[in-house]
């Protein structure tokens, strides 16, 4: 599966994952960590390119790069919301995460100041919805390009 989009488009995104089962992963220099079964919500931005940045998630086979990288090679994406902007959104749209689910510390964050980029619920369902309100509230009164969130969810 892959995701089309104007290939030199800029944005921030949201991967959900599914971790089948708990799972101890070594995540990088952040160590081993332990990852409760149930679903993840990564929060990340693309100004490179959101199209190559979403369709790398997605591959299988990749050299590991970011700490999500880790986590992928153990779980899988369910879905992914994202959002075509200019602007780096992924911090803004962690701090409205923060307040909903629990985080994982450092995961994704190491170059920014924010306690994690990676939240947890049991729920696939609630961190859908928790995770398109987060977009929604933020991109709200923005201009036409990023007032509309895309949701796609693939079932493998």
């Amino acid at each position: 599966m892959k995701v089309v989009i104007d290939g030199w488009a800029k944005g921030s995104y949201i991967l959900l994952v599914e971790m089948p089962r708990v799972r101890r992963i070594r995540i990088g220099a952040l160590g081993e960590m332990q990852f409760p079964q149930g679903f993840y919500a990564y929060v990340g931005s693309a100004m490179g390119g959101l199209q190559a940045r979403l369709n790398r998630h997605l591959d299988r086979v990749k050299r590991v790069r970011w700490h999500i990288d880790y986590l992928l090679e153990q779980g899988r994406v369910k879905g992914m919301i994202y959002a075509p902007t200019s602007e780096r959104l992924e911090c803004q749209l962690a701090q409205r995460l923060e307040g909903m689910f629990r985080s994982l510390p450092r995961f994704g964050s190491s170059d920014c100041h924010c306690p994690s980029h990676l939240f947890f619920s049991e729920a696939l369902q609630a961190l859908q919805e928790g995770a398109e309100t987060a977009f929604r509230d933020l991109l709200r009164g923005r201009d036409p390009i990023t007032e509309t969130c895309f949701v796609n969810e693939w079932r493998t």
